[in-house]
């Protein structure tokens, strides 16, 4: 590939994908007339992801190696006075790695998706789907200017509306969907306003135009108020990014997404979807690098949903939602990163998260599978014998994620924490503490689930609900067993970045010039990224001092505890539970947000609504203006009609009563 990227080739990673979306979607299913078969569908979805990752891994090397670059806009939509809507694409170093890992990620999960789905009729329209949101992601990460970022932000959570609905029929799928669907329209809210004050103030949606005028941002304060321009324009843009990428207090939608197939899980809430926030953020930090209250207001977002999201996953039980909460936490690590002006880190940790998230997700996938669909993790153990690829790719995923040196996940979140304590931000301090607390907390509820599920007294066949689950069928009382090997393929290659990829790519991603040009930081206000290259001294030197620092030890403790709990003694959170009862109910019931949200906030709206619909519509609208009005204009023209009698000695007194007032008048005003 030359020096300068064509755009024929660029189209050509998000087509693909879309085509094999449309060919599946229309002559696959009903609406075609299930013109093609299940093995035609997944070939041709399968196809079009595999051609976008091996053009995305083709530009990423000339991205690299040659130092090509891309920014043109490819068709111009409309023009709106000087104001141009237009299709194009920006491809430089953070791109093309956003294009590789989620083409990358999508691949493994439609090929894992053929055994996973195997029995579902709905497997066409689910391979549909995520092709479709594949698709739809590539546009968001591709896109230079805002209108074509908002496109792709919207049909991906379009997309994860139908995943993770994908079971219509089941009604807590269906909550799950609209529950998703209606949070992640609060956050968008909050970023359409955030363009609309970009084209407002700029007259450009184009990236590059912007980026240009954000100095002149900078010296403007919002009207009517003290706050400057540039951190309202930031704010807003994170309320979109909340939502997206699921911060405090916009997260209550991910766990229950769990509602979806498995494979969605992996798709959308590992790599894709939830990281979109993040990666615009990083996108836009030429914009937010003006603004120091927007990054504090970041990284305090950040450390709450970080620690306080990772409490709640100790006492889950489900194996998906374990994981889900788990992303929720990582999520709040990546935010913390992006607060601290380090979104460098903040990118690598979402690179390496994608890679060990999806292989948990799918493994977790295959654990439900070899389980007959039971997902609760009090009935399984000792499971390692019967599925040991599935666990030892699991173990491999779950070290990566508690921060083990040498794997990826520890390269990424030791990175975040050294940045925190470099920055000097207000709200720095508790985001340190949070991200160092969260180590130990994630080691814990992760070692939890890794030996109550693969390890201890076998349990699968105790489950008391076993016979009113409809998956289980006659399959309730068999014995796990391993997963075929479009499942398990999948988990290897997931499991070998989740291993190496941290150790490779340091260098380039934080120190290098991979992002150059790409990533703005502002070393004298924010200089965490200059103190992190100061303190490093090669991958190897890291992992090293790694062994004696805190976050290992933290890690290292929880993983211990777990065992002690869960494996020697069993019988001790049970006690705990009924000493911390009040603690419990807390977690159990995710700090009352649902509660709240359903029973204050909606209903208030309801009421609100009510109100204006009783109040406002029928009342002052159609009761005081349009009825009114009839009613005044009847009665006015009742008493014209009265006068107009048609005697004339009527017409002669009201002759009579005029001329005294007419007389009265100019007698009393010429006094």
């Amino acid at each position: 590939m030359s020096q300068a990227l064509s755009a024929s080739t660029l189209l050509a990673v998000p087509l693909a994908p879309l085509a094999g979306a449309l060919l599946a979607g229309i002559f696959g299913t009903a609406l075609g007339g299930n013109w093609i078969g299940r093995r035609l569908s997944h070939t041709v979805t399968i196809l079009g992801v595999l051609v976008a990752f091996i053009v995305s891994a083709m530009i990423l090397r000339s991205v690299v190696v040659d130092g090509a670059r891309f920014n043109e806009t490819l068709y111009t939509w409309m023009t709106v006075g000087g104001l141009k809507m237009e299709i194009g694409f920006l491809v430089d170093g953070l791109t093309a790695m956003m294009m590789c890992v989620v083409t990358f990620v999508s691949l493994m999960v439609h090929i894992y998706t053929i055994g996973y789905m195997e029995e579902d009729e709905g497997y066409n329209r689910f391979f549909a789907y995520i092709a479709l949101f594949t698709f739809a992601m590539l546009m968001l990460v591709m896109s230079n200017n805002f209108l074509q970022l908002f496109f792709g932000w919207e049909a991906v959570g379009l997309v994860s509306y139908l995943l993770i609905g994908f079971w219509f029929s089941k009604p807590s799928a269906v909550f799950a969907n609209l529950k998703a669907f209606l949070v992640n329209r609060i956050g968008d809210f909050g970023f359409i306003l955030g363009i609309a004050l970009i084209a407002a103030y700029t007259g450009t949606l184009n990236y590059g135009e912007t980026f240009a005028k954000a100095g002149e941002l900078s010296a403007v304060t919002f009207p009517g108020t003290g706050w400057m321009l540039i951190t309202v324009i930031c704010i807003c843009l994170f309320v979109g990014a909340m939502g997206k990428s699921a911060q405090f207090p916009l997260h209550v939608w991910l766990p229950d997404s769990m509602e979806g197939p498995t494979p969605i899980s992996a798709l959308i809430h590992a790599a894709t979807m939830v990281t979109a926030g993040i990666f615009m953020v990083a996108r836009m930090s030429p914009l937010f690098e003006l603004s120091d209250t927007a990054l504090s207001f970041i990284m305090v977002i950040g450390g709450i949903t970080a620690l306080f999201m990772g409490f709640v996953g100790i006492i889950q039980n489900d194996i998906k939602r374990v994981i889900a909460y788990s992303t929720l936490s990582q999520l709040g690590y990546m935010t913390v990163a992006l607060g601290a002006s380090a979104y460098s880190v903040a990118v690598f940790h979402l690179m390496t998260h994608a890679f060990f998230k999806a292989l948990l997700f799918l493994a977790a996938g295959s654990v439900i599978m070899g389980m007959h669909h039971n997902q609760d993790i009090r009935w399984m153990g000792g499971v390692r014998k019967y599925m040991p690829i599935t666990w030892i790719t699991f173990l491999l995923g779950s070290l990566a994620l508690v921060g083990t040196p040498l794997f990826a996940g520890f390269y990424s979140k030791d990175s975040i924490i050294e940045a925190v304590s470099a920055s000097h931000l207000w709200g720095s301090g508790f985001a340190y503490f949070a991200v160092l607390a969260g180590v130990f907390v994630t080691a814990f509820y992760s070692f939890r689930l890794y030996f109550m599920v693969f390890h201890g007294k076998e349990r699968y066949d105790q489950n008391p609900e076993a016979h009113h689950d409809d998956h289980a069928r006659h399959h309730e009382h068999h014995k796990p067993h391993e997963s075929p090997w479009v499942v398990t393929v999948p988990l290897i290659l997931l499991a070998i970045p989740s291993v190496v990829i941290g150790f490779m790519t340091i260098q380039p991603m934080l120190f290098g010039d991979l992002f150059k040009g790409a990533i703005f930081f502002n070393l004298e206000r924010h200089p965490a990224m200059e103190e992190l290259a100061r303190a490093f001294h090669g991958p190897v030197q890291m992992a090293l001092h790694g062994l004696t620092a805190a976050p290992f030890w933290l890690a290292l403790s929880g993983s211990v505890l777990a065992y002690y709990m869960y494996m020697v003694n069993p019988a001790l959170p049970a006690t705990i539970k009924r000493k911390v009862q009040p603690i419990y109910t807390l977690l159990e019931n995710k700090y009352y947000l649902d509660w709240f949200n359903e029973n204050v906030l909606a209903r208030g709206a309801r009421a609100l609504g009510m109100g204006l619909w009783k109040g406002g519509d029928e009342g002052l609208i159609d009761g005081a203006m349009v009825n009114g009005s009839w009613k005044v204009v009847g009665w006015v023209s009742g008493m014209v009609r009265r006068v107009q009698s048609g005697y004339i000695y009527h017409y002669a007194f009201g002759m009579i009563i005029g001329v005294f007032v007419l007389m009265t008048y100019f007698v009393w005003f010429n006094q």
